[in-house]
């Protein structure tokens, strides 16, 4: 029915698309809630440097 050749080009299929799946939720979800905490991290840092020289 089917030959072992068959069998391994399907494992490989299956491992490229599952390597696909978990690199779109990686870049899609993580990449930019981890932008965006430091962004709002380096505003804040800002934020307190301004007010610093203000305050001297």
């Amino acid at each position: 029915m089917f030959e072992f050749d068959q069998y391994l080009g399907f494992l490989l299929f299956l491992l490229i698309l599952t390597i696909g799946f978990w690199l779109m939720i990686f870049l899609t979800a993580i990449i930019p809630y981890w932008i965006g905490g430091s962004l709002m991290e380096r505003l804040k840092e800002i934020k307190e440097g301004k007010k610093k020289k203000k305050d001297d």
